[in-house]
Parts: structure tokens; sequence; C-alpha cells
């Protein structure tokens, strides 16, 4: 439980890109152990962590790594031994990691890491998908994406609260949108020292500590005997970080930091008498919201859903938002090739969460913005006119690919 707080000091503004937002949430948790290896875009987070340390603003242990494997498990083992731990990467740089990444989970360490969204080489691009955040989806990794400075801020704090949890106790990945967040700049309130204390207790393993003085086995060899036991605990894990912490670690930040985010889970915008709304993640909220405002003012009545955590995933309650609406379009910055009528992930995600629901609204999916290319007004506006004609009951295609070159 947070502590009680007196509100005698003030935030203070930065202009800072969301890494840099990243890199200032780490030195207000009094991380311990940063890792870093090198790759674009999230590699403007360790560039910041290092002017910090270098500037005696951040007290850790900082180590450059000489890959990403090892950048992942230096830290996992830090964790273990009783470190609160950050590191972050991208793209490919987060795919070579993935034996280290694979087993954080199963070993109950509640490391944070950021990943700056991008597209998976070859070929070469350097602009946001969210491919390289999402192979973790199965594996015990808790994912929530922010589409600004400010939210990335916030939610690193949030992230660690919840990750640390003994009622948790699993990794969580905060994904920023490559360039568009990771290297935009934005005003963003920095809170008091003593706030942040008050939110976010000290990292304690307890009787899992790693320690010579308390002798545990880590990563056993457990076979047929035990593995579904432990596959189950971290099931059972992921279902309180949804249903109870998730929920008052966001209360708990309203009350001390005086901030809302309202549903912890997604963000409604402009929903209110709608008759279709758009869902998506990251930071295609921007052209997004433009277009929506700009519709709006036509008569057109759309609205937007942005996801913030997709794992653990809010099922029950992103249906019933989403069924008070007449046709429901869901944005992939991904692919999922071969997958359910050859969606992206998110969409069949939505049409799953869906499937049970007493109110099932057409569901379009469209895959656009890949490789960092721009999701523009005008797409957004095509996209729309799709879920409008199928709220009309015009079938629509259930995957179309948009701004692309035929």
């Amino acid at each position: 439980m947070a502590k009680v707080v007196e509100k005698a000091q003030q935030e203070k503004e930065a202009l800072i890109s969301g890494s840099e937002a990243i890199a200032v949430a780490c030195k207000l948790a009094d991380v311990d152990v940063i890792t870093a290896y090198p790759i674009r875009p999230y590699d403007t987070v360790m560039q910041y962590v290092a002017k910090l340390v270098a500037n005696g603003e951040l007290d850790c242990e900082y180590i450059v790594a000489e890959s990403e494997h090892s950048q992942f498990e230096i830290v996992k083992h830090a964790s273990a031994a009783g470190a609160r731990v950050f590191c972050g990467s991208s793209g490919v740089g987060w795919m070579y990691a993935f034996e280290a990444l694979t087993v954080t989970p199963a070993l109950r360490i509640p490391m944070v890491a950021m990943v700056g969204n991008r597209a998976l080489d070859d070929p070469g691009a350097f602009g946001v998908e969210h491919n390289d955040a999402l192979a973790v989806r199965d594996l015990g990794w808790q994912l929530v994406w922010v589409d600004n400075a400010q939210e990335a801020l916030d939610t690193a704090l949030i992230a660690y609260r919840v990750a640390e949890d003994r009622r948790v106790f699993l990794p969580c990945a905060i994904a920023c949108d490559g360039a568009f967040l990771t290297h935009s700049q934005a005003l963003t309130k920095i809170p008091p020292q003593e706030w942040v204390d008050a939110f976010l207790p000290p990292y304690n393993r307890g009787d899992l500590l790693l320690h010579p003085d308390n002798p545990i086995t880590v990563a056993p060899q457990v076979n047929e005997d035990w593995l579904m036991e432990l596959r189950k605990h971290n099931d059972e894990a992921m279902k309180r970080s949804k249903n109870a912490v998730i929920p008052e670690a966001y209360r708990d930040f309203e009350r001390i930091f005086n901030r809302s985010y309202g549903n912890p889970f997604f963000e409604e915008y402009q929903t209110e008498g709608a008759d279709i709304v758009l869902v998506g993640m990251g930071t295609l909220s921007m052209p997004v919201k433009v277009a929506i405002r700009q519709m709006r003012k036509e008569g057109k009545k759309v609205g937007f859903v942005r996801l913030r955590w997709f794992r653990p995933f809010p099922a029950e309650d992103l249906a019933e938002t989403l069924g008070r609406f007449k046709a429901v379009g869901v944005i992939d910055r991904d692919y999922s090739f071969g997958s359910p009528h050859f969606s992206g992930v998110l969409a069949t995600e939505v049409r799953a969460a869906l499937y049970p629901a007493a109110k099932r609204p057409p569901v379009v999916g469209f895959i656009c913005g890949l490789g960092g290319r721009e999701v523009t007004v005008p797409d957004v506006r095509r996209m729309s006119e799709m879920v409008f004609k199928a709220a009309g009951g015009e079938p629509q295609p259930l995957i179309t690919w948009i701004g692309i070159r035929e």
C-alpha cells in the first residue's frame, strides 16, 4: 500500500523525449543495475542514462554489455540477487536476447525493460513496427504501450510498482514507438522524489532472494514433475496483475501524483455517442485523433479506443466497451503471416475477446504504418469509411492493408 504524502513540493517541467522520460523514471525509481547495448532507437535511453550517471544525478551500476543477450542475462541475475534493474533494446536486438527473455518470467524476475519498437530486419528498417515487443506476448511478459513522454515516465514508475509486487513478480516491457516517441520531445512533468518514494516501495524478494545465507535453487530441471504447476503459477500471477495489482497501482498513482489515466488498460477518445470506433496502440493515436476531430465536425460519429496494456489483455472490459458500437475497426502496426483471416495480432485478439460477448459488432481489420511509414489523416478517413459501411450492413474485407503501393 502506498504511503500518505504531503504535497508540499511541486512537479517540474522539462522538454524531453520518450526515451529521456524513461531514463528520468529510472533515476526517480533509484534503479540499482542498468545494462546497455546500442541499437536504434532504444539507444537514446542508454545515452541519457549515461549522462545522468556522468553528471552524478544517478547512482547505479551502469554496464555496457558485449551483446543484447548478455545485457538481459546480467540484469536477470542482478534482479534475482535483490537489485532493481532496467534494460532495453529494439528490433532484432530484442530478438537476439530472446533466450534470456524467455526464461525471465519463469524465474519470476520483475525486470522492467523498454522496447523501442522497430521493424525486424531484413530488409533493414529503423522505423516502427510492433512485432518486436509482441514476440514475447505468450511467455509471461507484461506488455504496455505508451503514446507520449509523460505517459512513458508515469508508466515506467507504475511498471516497477506492478512487476515488483509479490503477488506478480513478472517482468514488464514498456513499448515506445521508434522515432515517433523515442526521439520526439514534449513538455513533461517530473514529480518530486518524495512522491515517487511514497508510491514505489523498495524491491524485496523475501524468501526468493538469491543469497549465500538463503540457499535456493534457480532454474532447476523439473521436467514433467513440476513444469505444469510452475506454468500455472505464472498464469495466476498474470491474473492477479490484471484483476488487482494494476488497478491498485493506478488508483494510488492518481492519489499521490494528482494525474488520472481513467481506465488503466485503455483510453477512450470521443466515444460518447459514437456509432463506430477505431482501436489501436501507440503513437498512431495522434493522426487518428486529428482525423476524428475533423470527422466529428462533419457530423460523423466516430471515436477511438487506444489500448495500453496488451498483456494482461483486458478482454472482458474491452469487449463490454466495444459492444456499445455498431462496428469496430482495428489498426495493427504489426503483421502475423498466416494468422486467422491473415489479420494483425491486435485484430485477432480483439475478435477473440468479443467472441463470448453478448454484443459482437463486426470487426474490420487494417494493417498500416509498417517500417515507420506514417499513418496519415487520409488513411484514417479511409479506414473510418470502411467501418461505417460495415456498421450499415455492407460487407467489408476482414483485413485491408492501408497506404501500400500496389
